[in-house]
């Protein structure tokens, strides 16, 4: 039998990675089995014990692999790998699975991937080949596109850097963004049903998130303080957040934004919204602010704008529906002014998603299901010259 894992360490990462372990479950016989591993903030009370979403979905988890998600300092961060690694190669080692499929740029992510090379076992990356200047995201993804046997990208400029980074184009495939399945499949509560399930009646609103910036040396504190002071300049706007993920800052920022919400009226504070309820009150919002991937991929889809503070997204394949700004609170508040006017929601009404149609898992998954079933991945890659 073969076997193929497929690991969620996180909320956002899971979101992306749900149209494809549905449909790659689809294909499950006595022949082939998909299993899931959870793992990382999914299992952590701190972070909204995530797992419990899964469950929702009536997903099936195959394994639960607790790592730590501490994330003060940079020994932190080194810790949990070194934990990630050593529980995976044994996880690795003792299930021999055919291929294991991995999202994107996360720092355990790497670790898992590094367990992977060490056993033998083919990666299949999804997102590689974007670019995300402002956070050490940067140069994990491009390490883990180095490590893996497929590669399975969002936009045509992605392939291209994959490619360039010496990946032979046989095995780089442009199917667009799962992101892009979930907008049209998940994104189904009305506005009303959205606002009410957070205990908010209808109005108007911005949905945020800020995450750290993790190769700016300047101060959480400082860009949060920016942040939070922009928002009280909008007293008739409610601003919805949720909070930061787990790397280093993150504990940081979900601190502030606890402290602050009991001092603001229309601040809103979640853990998490899960996927279906997040992208819905998406749908609805007047903007989205903050620095998170989802303001740069999903937001486009729904022709709203983006207000996208800072650097942490610098590089990112954009839309024209994107104002990007400095974190600072007065270049913030001329962001969203510009957003909220009639000419510019004009302008994102023909906003063309660069993202795919809406059927990258499909495609993703059959993919998938052909070379793994085909059994003859080599291991032994050849660097692509251009």
């Amino acid at each position: 039998m073969k076997k193929i894992a497929i690991v969620t360490a996180t909320r956002a990462e899971y979101g992306l990675l749900l149209p494809v372990i549905r449909e790659l479950r689809q294909s499950e016989d006595d022949q082939l089995k998909i299993e899931l591993i959870v793992t990382g903030t999914h299992l952590s009370d701190v972070y909204g014990h995530t797992v419990d979403e899964i469950e929702k979905d009536n997903v099936r988890i195959d394994h639960r692999i607790q790592i730590s998600v501490k994330s003060d300092s940079e020994e932190d961060i080194s810790s949990n790998q070194a934990e990630t690694l050593v529980k995976f190669t044994a996880l690795f080692v003792k299930e021999h699975y055919s291929a294991v499929i991995l999202l994107g740029d996360r720092y355990e992510t790497l670790a898992i991937a590094i367990a992977a090379g060490n056993t033998l076992t083919p990666i299949f990356h999804l997102c590689g080949g974007d670019t995300t200047e402002g956070a050490i995201d940067e140069w994990i993804r491009h390490s883990i596109t180095k490590m893996s046997y497929l590669h399975f990208v969002t936009n045509e400029d992605s392939r291209r850097r994959v490619i360039q980074l010496g990946e032979d184009p046989s095995r780089v495939f442009n199917y667009g963004s799962t992101s892009i399945d979930n907008i049209l499949n998940a994104a189904d509560m009305d506005k009303l049903e959205a606002l009410e399930s957070i205990g908010l009646g209808d109005c108007k609103y911005a949905l945020c998130t800020y995450h750290p910036v993790t190769m700016d040396g300047g101060s959480v504190d400082e860009q949060i303080e920016s942040f939070i002071g922009a928002i009280k300049s909008f007293p008739d706007i409610e601003f919805i957040v949720t909070k930061s993920n787990a790397d280093q800052g993150g504990a940081r920022i979900n601190e502030l934004l606890d402290e602050v919400e009991k001092h603001i009226d229309n601040l809103h504070v979640y853990t998490s919204l899960g996927i279906r309820r997040y992208l819905s009150l998406m749908k609805y919002a007047e903007f989205v602010l903050g620095n998170s991937s989802s303001g740069i991929i999903e937001t486009p889809a729904f022709h709203i704008p983006t207000v996208n503070i800072g650097d942490r997204q610098r590089g990112r394949l954009q839309t024209d529906s994107i104002i990007n700004c400095d974190a600072d609170s007065n270049e913030i508040i001329g962001a969203i002014n510009a957003a909220v006017t009639d000419e510019y929601k004009k302008t994102c009404k023909k906003i063309k998603n660069p993202y795919g149609d809406g059927k990258a898992a499909k495609r993703i998954g059959q993919k998938i299901v052909e070379i793994v079933m085909d059994g003859r991945i080599d291991l032994k890659k050849k660097f692509y010259d251009l």
